[in-house]
């Protein structure tokens, strides 16, 4: 489900990460061809995370800073960790940070909560 979603059929979430290359681009002067990387989301259960990469399509080279980095066809770029967590993880970690769950609430489906924490 998660997959799904990062990898949305609207290419929302592949927009906004192709974004990354055309800020480098605009900001630091890179000249990363955005048509030559895909958006990809891939979960991965035992780090209970999305990441986000883009995707070389091509062998290339992208110059940036004043360095020339090559990418190989199928090469990963990881631009997201996107962390899911579960209330007791959460609550577990606001924990160790010092503070303490009192309440949380669901979805019905128990896809989405917000924790209350003092």
């Amino acid at each position: 489900m998660l997959e799904r979603a990062y990898n949305d059929s609207a290419g929302v979430t592949a927009a906004f990460n192709l974004n990354v290359l055309r800020r480098l681009n605009r900001e630091l002067g890179a000249n990363f061809e955005l048509p030559g990387f895909r958006h990809e989301a891939v979960w991965v259960p035992a780090a209970s995370r999305i990441e986000m990469h883009l995707v070389s399509v091509a062998a290339q080279a992208v110059a940036i800073a004043g360095e020339v980095i090559p990418f190989e066809a199928g090469e990963r770029l990881v631009t997201e960790h996107c962390h899911k967590y579960t209330p007791d993880s959460f609550a577990a970690q606001a924990q160790a940070a010092g503070w303490t769950a009192r309440q949380t609430w669901a979805d019905e489906q128990g896809y989405f909560n917000v924790q209350y924490l003092e």
